[in-house]
């Protein structure tokens, strides 16, 4: 009963004609950085922060919680139309909507993307409401070693996502973790790997991995072809909703990326992007039905389950920062920045001594939900136009939205340089057949992993027992090698491209 009577106190503080202005032009902005490659919540939030130090605190939140989920909805548009993740979590649905794009399956892809965002954002919103307080008893559990285990859980499920060599894959993640310790010591304060490069000092920045491989990359290779053979979209588009065939197939792959999305959200440490991995990753582990197109080469799966579990993802990283006042992800950071403009201390006490603030903000994520599905399911029709447009006008288009995207969060015309580098390691990827989203997923996880084994070495006064003393870590260490050795069988029995792409039912 009290659920209800805090919802109808949240539902009558966001239903005010001021929240839901600032909730729209949240969303909307949101999509907006979200389609815009590059630019992401992150710098966005960061750019207007300044801007909420005049707006009532509820308000600031409401639109800046908008910004971020909204991002979540723009990201996979230019994942599944241009081949370029507008956000660490579309990385996944490049693989398979991209490929429904290219055969003229833009508006499904667009549409399943939408409908399992919308549905898994509600989800991941109802139980943010409900089990904000249990739900942070977990976390509360969690030490550096159960991080460290589940990210190497996460590592050797990127090993699975991977199509073709086994060895490949193992590379591209060595690789990716390598890149990711370029950058200064958290612990001595010493560069390493920068080679003497002062704008290496801080690290590669993964936007600019992300356009170099998947965006510059993509358009290399495409003009190396000669202009007959080049990939060219038509506006030959086949429909711009799922059919009742994809609903079918649609609907358990939402339901499980929701569940794996809600529940890996609450972690620290980008939850919402291992909870898209680890979606495809089981998605890919299901059984193919009869007449299904295979993964990698535009599954509706593969669309639905990662959108859906970054989604509910997104929702559920509130609770550490309204339960505990520990933000999850960057985006959660600077909620914290923007809380202590307003004088609101992040954490157990706001749900109590500001219950307008704790249950407005989770009020405005329902009616922010929809406000998404109603302003971008219309506009699939408009997305679609951009396939319309000649390559040859489009590929400059998109190296200059790139090259505007990665200049704008630094400043700095050195990562130009740098994403240009990238294109052409990721032509050298596409030539090699090598797969370039496990690359990624070990960059991100490479410094986490490192700050996690050092905390938990150190903790544990260099006791390496650490990690399978302790249950929850033991348990995860255990899931990563049964998942080990469930990928080495088909390696062993027949070749893995047939295990994966081969396999019908």
């Amino acid at each position: 009963m009290d659920l209800v009577n805090n919802l109808t106190l949240g539902f009558g503080v966001a239903f005010t004609f001021t929240n839901l202005l600032y909730c729209l032009a949240g969303c909307i902005l949101g999509t907006l950085i979200g389609v815009l490659p590059g630019i992401g919540p992150v710098a966005t939030i960061a750019m207007l922060l300044p801007a909420t130090y005049a707006l009532p605190p509820v308000s600031a939140l409401i639109m800046l919680a908008g910004i971020y989920y909204g991002a979540q909805y723009g990201g996979s548009t230019t994942a599944i139309l241009v081949n370029l993740p507008g956000e660490s979590s579309s990385v996944v649905t490049v693989i398979d909507g991209y490929q429904m794009a290219r055969k003229g399956r833009a508006g499904p892809a667009l549409a399943a993307a939408g409908l399992g965002s919308f549905f898994a954002g509600c989800i991941g919103t109802l139980i943010l409401a409900a089990f904000a307080p249990p739900l942070t008893e977990l976390a509360f559990k969690f030490g550096p070693a159960e991080y460290f285990s589940l990210m190497i859980l996460g590592l050797i499920g990127a090993v699975v996502l991977a199509s073709g060599s086994l060895l490949k894959a193992i590379a591209m993640i060595v690789l990716g973790l390598l890149m990711g310790l370029v950058g200064t010591d958290v612990n001595s304060g010493v560069a390493r790997f920068s080679f003497d490069i002062p704008e290496l000092t801080d690290g590669i920045g993964f936007v600019t991995i992300a356009m170099g491989v998947f965006g510059y990359g993509e358009i290399i290779a495409n003009l190396s072809r000669p202009e007959h053979e080049r990939e060219v979209f038509t506006a030959k588009v086949s429909g711009l909703f799922p059919t009742k065939e994809d609903f079918k197939r649609m609907l358990p792959a939402v339901l499980r990326g929701t569940a794996l999305g809600a529940s890996l959200g609450i972690l620290p440490g980008g939850g919402a992007l291992l909870a898209a991995f680890a979606a495809y990753t089981i998605e890919k582990k299901t059984k193919l039905h009869p007449g299904e197109v295979p993964f990698g080469k535009g599954n509706i799966r593969g669309v639905a389950a990662p959108e859906s579990a970054n989604n509910a993802g997104a929702q559920t990283s509130f609770i550490p920062l309204l339960t505990l006042g520990i933000p999850p992800n960057a985006v959660m950071a600077l909620m914290v920045g923007a809380m202590t403009i307003h004088n609101i201390q992040p954490g157990p006490q706001v749900m109590t001594s500001n219950p307008e603030l704790f249950w407005g903000l989770i009020a405005s994520m329902w009616i922010g939900n929809a406000m998404l599905i109603i302003l971008n399911l219309p506009l699939i029709g408009m997305w679609i136009k951009l396939l319309s447009v000649p390559y040859k006008y489009l590929f400059p288009a998109i190296v200059l939205f790139c090259a505007i995207g990665v200049y704008s969060t630094n400043n700095n015309t050195f990562d130009i340089w740098m994403v240009a580098i990238f294109g052409f390691i990721g032509y050298s990827f596409f030539k090699l057949g090598c797969e370039p989203a496990p690359l990624l997923l070990g960059f991100i996880l490479g410094p986490m992993m490192e700050e996690n084994l050092r905390r938990a070495l150190l903790l544990s006064r260099g006791s390496w027992a650490v990690f399978v003393s302790r249950p929850i870590s033991a348990g995860l260490l255990a899931a990563a090698l049964l998942l080990l050795v469930i990928v080495l069988l088909p390696a062993v029995k027949s070749k893995r491209e047939e295990a994966f792409h081969e396999e019908e039912a």
